[in-house]
């Protein structure tokens, strides 16, 4: 029998019109996904791709996959049970900020916490854009939406301190519009046995345009970014003539020509302090950190769960439904 061929990015398109607003990040990002799934080297019958309810729950109808468009919030739960019932699948999670970190708070926590094995890739755009532009759950304090005219008076989640508190294995950030970079995050984020968290800071051009820019664009994105690399120094700088290091229990930002390159730090995707240092970094007396900040390995929920069921079963037999159902207290009505 013949190998099948080899998987390209249009195996994962589907035959439906893409409906976004023109110019909108979500374009980008799944590109980038559809470019990533064939290097996998997972049958594309294997891959599962769960959404909730925003502008990036459109995803798993352009995604030649299988999914589900399920309910506001609530894609990991699902997602959840998807990989439970079959360990084997490739899960991925397509979501908003407001999705994720409102109404799905509590279920985006505890699949961080319980360490189920999926990909939870939040598309931040501090904006609730499907609702016509609405203060989110990250929209900077001040900001003057439909919702909050005068100016929100809430300080916003940061998503990589709530990721980190909740217990995340891997926590990661990319931008919709510099594609190499996240490509490689999700790559990484696909390779994690665990629930791999990756943060997309992704432009509203409609109702937040510009939502990044002060970042993004070509001319200030090497002094204002810092780019992670596991046992490399963070080095940044269009000249690569700034680096972090420790002073005290802080981190500061240094001039190279002033210090020696060996009191910069390395970046260890092991170290949690570190972790919680480098989330903590804000703009413009810092660079914002992007790609990898936290990989480690750690039991899966799935895995926990199969070796109980195995264990049951080795200790007490297969059992059967029928004695299940008429087990305990039952009432005849």
């Amino acid at each position: 029998m013949n190998a099948p061929a080899p998987l390209k990015a249009k195996d994962f398109e589907t035959d439906q019109t893409v409906r976004w607003c023109p110019g909108c990040g979500d374009y980008a990002i799944l590109k980038s996904v559809q470019s990533v799934f064939p290097s996998l080297g997972i049958p594309r019958e294997n891959f599962v791709v769960v959404s909730g309810i925003g502008c990036a729950a459109r995803f798993p109808y352009y995604m030649n996959t299988f999914g589900f468009h399920t309910i506001h919030g609530r894609a990991p739960a699902i997602a959840t049970g998807i990989k439970v019932a079959n360990p084997e699948l490739s899960v991925w999670v397509a979501s908003g900020d407001g999705d994720s970190l409102s109404i799905g708070g509590n279920h985006f926590i505890h699949t961080l916490r319980r360490n189920v094995g999926l990909k939870h890739l939040m598309f931040n755009n501090r904006i609730y854009g499907l609702t016509k532009g609405q203060v989110s759950p990250t929209s900077e304090r001040g900001k003057r939406t439909k919702s909050s005219p005068w100016g929100s008076v809430d300080a916003p989640f940061n998503p990589f301190q709530v990721a980190l508190g909740a217990g995340a294995t891997f926590v990661a950030r990319g931008i919709d519009v510099q594609a190499p970079m996240l490509r490689a995050v999700l790559g990484r984020a696909a390779q994690h046995e665990g629930t791999a968290f990756v943060e997309i800071l992704q432009n509203c051009n409609i109702f937040n345009d510009g939502a990044w820019k002060s970042l993004t664009e070509k001319d200030v994105r090497a002094e204002c970014q810092l780019l992670l690399e596991h046992g490399k120094p963070m080095i940044f700088g269009k000249d690569q003539d700034k680096g972090l290091r420790l002073n005290g229990l802080s981190l500061e930002v240094i001039n190279l020509a002033d210090h020696d390159e060996s009191e910069v730090l390395v970046h260890d995707e092991t170290n949690l302090n570190l972790a919680w240092l480098l989330a903590q970094m804000q703009a413009p007396a810092f660079p914002t950190p992007v790609g990898v900040i936290r990989a480690v390995e750690a039991p899966t929920h799935e895995a926990q769960l199969t070796a109980q069921l195995e264990h049951a079963v080795e200790n007490k037999g297969k059992g059967s439904l029928h004695d299940l159902l008429n087990a305990g207290d039952t009432w005849t009505v």
